[in-house]
């Protein structure tokens, strides 16, 4: 018997519906290696060990079989979203431990494309930070164990790097997808706004954040957005169009600067693609002065209002101070006027390029360690100058993504980010596709 483990999401999804696996076998395989390798990793809050067995022999018994497009498929949901008779815990001591009624729209989603809920993934506590540690656990990158998996999907990224689920559901307000993919060597797409179901917090950091896909192919992140955004006449991809790409190396944020291998990924990623026919051209979007500014008052303002009703004594100091700082730009953060001002300046832009390429961080990501015990100012100095290129597109709303390319000295992956305008998410894709084809990466990290 072949084992299911390291498979995509498509692999097994088309074995089961032929009946060549059982939903159980493949479920069970992936249980056995979160038991195996997940004290090393921290990917999971809570695995859901019988419960998943369960439900993947009711899965075998849908009369839908055949026609699920993720049958059997053993997925992982980041803990700030619903899963039904689980608790959703976001990653504090401070949240009620209580089972949720309902499953979040996007789990119900998944379920109802066939796939098995197998675990809740760890996150930083209220989804704040881009490094993932708490009181819940510490989410390593399955490449070098001493590095934080990023943040705040950091348990999802994990868990799929480690191969211990193929595909996982994270979100992101300010690049918690992008960002512990680009870390894991993950495929990862944050929608536009309005694209997927979103129901994330309360109030979606101000419509900033967005639920989306983790994968180790581009096919199988295609095939789990489709899944997420209800597309139901998904057709075969179009072969890639040669478009207009924008290649920027320079930091959206004044005073934080990228590294050289993050800035030669990119700039290797732009000649793969400007000789694969497409218009490559330096250039850099038109960021204002006062986006730094904004980003901080989006981000403090939407814990400030996560936090609300919520003990301050059971939370962390980082967050407490984080929240109190964001309280003094609720209202000012909730009217939106930086946001659609934002949007005004770059149009122009992206009317002139179809794609925007640029280095998906600035630097490699922190240390795994107790960054929730230590002060805000050092958590905020950190996460700004490892991920500043993330941000602008949650401002924006538009559509993102991280993609694999080439390595970092040492041998874990580096990555490359593709922007678009809205309702982009099938040309980024697209594109990301021809770069996988070009340049293929190792999908899992050599664990065992």
């Amino acid at each position: 018997m072949s084992s299911w483990v390291g498979r995509t999401a498509a692999e097994i999804a088309a074995a089961v519906r032929e009946k060549r696996a059982s939903p159980h076998e493949v479920v069970a395989e992936h249980l056995a290696r979160i038991a195996r390798l997940d004290g090393r990793v921290g990917a999971f809050r809570h695995v859901r060990a019988q419960a998943a067995l369960a439900e993947a022999e009711e899965v075998a018994d849908r009369p839908d079989l055949a026609r699920l497009p993720l049958a059997g498929v053993p997925v992982a949901v980041k803990d700030n979203l619903a899963v039904r008779g689980e608790s959703t815990r976001n990653g504090s001591a401070a949240t009620p431990d209580t089972p949720a009624e309902h499953d979040h729209v996007t789990v119900a989603r998944l379920r109802a494309a066939g796939a098995v809920v197998v675990g809740l993934t760890n996150v930083p506590e209220l989804c704040v930070f881009g490094t993932t540690e708490g009181v819940h656990g510490t989410a390593r990158n399955p490449w070098d164990t001493s590095r934080t998996a990023g943040g705040s999907s950091g348990g999802s990224a994990a868990a799929v790097a480690a191969a211990m689920v193929p595909i996982a559901l994270g979100n992101d307000g300010m690049g918690s997808l992008r960002i512990p993919a680009a870390n894991c060597g993950l495929v990862a797409l944050k929608p536009g706004h309005g694209t997927v179901p979103a129901g994330i917090g309360n109030g979606d950091w101000f419509g900033m954040s967005e639920n989306g896909p983790l994968a180790t192919t581009v096919e199988d992140a295609r095939l789990m957005f489709d899944v997420l955004a209800d597309r139901r006449d998904t057709r075969e991809a179009p072969e890639t169009a040669a478009r207009t790409i924008a290649l920027s190396l320079r930091s959206p944020l004044p005073g934080v600067t990228v590294s050289r291998p993050y800035a030669e990924a990119a700039r290797a990623a732009a000649g793969l693609l400007a000789r694969a026919g497409h218009d490559v051209r330096p250039a850099e979007p038109p960021y204002p002065w006062w986006l730094g500014t904004t980003s901080l008052a989006h981000w403090t303002a939407g814990t400030a209002v996560d936090a609300e009703g919520l003990d301050p004594r059971r939370l962390s100091r980082r967050t407490r101070v984080h929240a109190a700082v964001g309280h003094r730009f609720v209202k000012g953060v909730r009217s939106g006027g930086r946001r659609e001002q934002l949007r005004r300046h770059l149009e122009p832009f992206f009317a002139g390029h179809d794609v925007l390429l640029t280095p998906a961080l600035a630097r490699r990501a922190p240390a795994a360690a107790a960054w929730h015990e230590r002060g805000w100012l050092r958590n905020l100095l950190a996460n700004t100058n490892y991920s500043p290129m993330t941000p602008p597109w949650n401002l924006t709303g538009w559509p993102a993504m991280s993609v694999p390319f080439g390595t970092l000295p040492g041998g874990a992956p580096c990555a490359v980010q593709l922007v678009g305008r809205p309702g982009s998410e099938a040309a980024l894709l697209e594109v990301a596709a021809q770069l996988e084809a070009l340049r293929p990466w190792q999908r899992t990290a050599p664990l065992d």
